[in-house]
C-alpha cells in the first residue's frame, strides 16, 4: 500500500508541475462559440426525451449529449444493434438553473459521487467532464474510503478530455432543436 501512495504522490507531483507550463482545459473542442451537440445511440432521437430509469449517472438522470463529437460516436459505438449520432442545435437560455464545471474539481468530485449514489440536485442542465469507467473506479474507491482525495486527483488527472451536458428537466430539452443524424 505504501508503494501505491508513493507511486500517486509522484504522479500527482509531476502532473502538478506540468500543469504550471501547460494549463489544461477540456479542449478546445469544447470550448466552440458552435451550440452543437451530439448524441451517440443505437437509434435516431429527434425527440429527447428524460429518462429516470437503469443506473445513476454522472450528473443524474436526463438526456446526456456532448460538444465532442468523437465521443458522441465513442458512445454510439457502444450501443446495439444501431451505432446512431444524432446532432442538435443548443440555445442557451438564461431562465434555467444550470450548473458548469470547467474542470474536475473537488466540487465537481462530490458532485458526481453524490450523482452516483442517488441523490437528487435541481438543476434543469449540469455541464462538465464525464468520468468514464475508470474515472468511476477511482470515484468508488474514494468514495469507500480506499483512495485519499489526493490519491484520486494523482489517478484522473491524467485521463484525456470528456465533456458531456445533461438536460435534466422538460423545460431544458426545449432549449435543444434536432438538426440532423448519421450511422456509423
Amino acid at each position: 500500500m505504501q508503494g501505491f501512495l508513493y507511486l500517486c504522490s509522484v504522479i500527482y507531483i509531476s502532473h502538478y508541475i506540468l500543469q504550471q507550463k501547460q494549463p489544461q482545459d477540456m479542449s478546445e473542442e469544447t470550448n466552440k462559440s458552435s451550440h452543437e451537440l451530439f448524441h451517440g445511440s443505437n437509434m435516431v432521437v429527434e425527440n429527447p426525451e428524460i429518462r429516470v430509469a437503469g443506473h445513476y449517472k454522472d450528473f443524474g438522470y436526463g438526456f446526456y449529449c456532448t460538444r465532442m463529437e468523437k465521443q458522441a460516436k465513442k458512445w454510439a459505438l457502444t450501443k446495439n444493434p444501431d451505432h446512431v449520432v444524432t446532432i442538435y442545435e443548443y440555445n442557451e437560455t438564461a431562465n434555467l438553473n444550470t450548473l458548469f464545471f470547467s474542470e474536475m474539481s473537488d466540487e465537481w468530485l462530490d458532485f458526481v459521487a453524490d450523482c452516483r449514489k442517488g441523490i437528487n440536485h435541481q438543476y434543469d442542465i449540469v455541464e462538465g467532464p464525464m468520468a468514464d469507467d475508470q474515472i468511476w473506479d477511482y470515484v468508488e474507491d474514494f468514495v469507500s474510503g480506499n483512495i485519499s482525495r489526493e490519491a484520486f486527483w494523482a489517478l484522473a488527472r491524467f485521463k484525456h478530455p470528456t465533456h458531456q451536458i445533461v438536460f435534466c428537466t422538460e423545460k431544458s430539452l426545449q432549449s435543444i432543436t434536432y438538426k440532423r443524424s448519421y450511422k456509423l
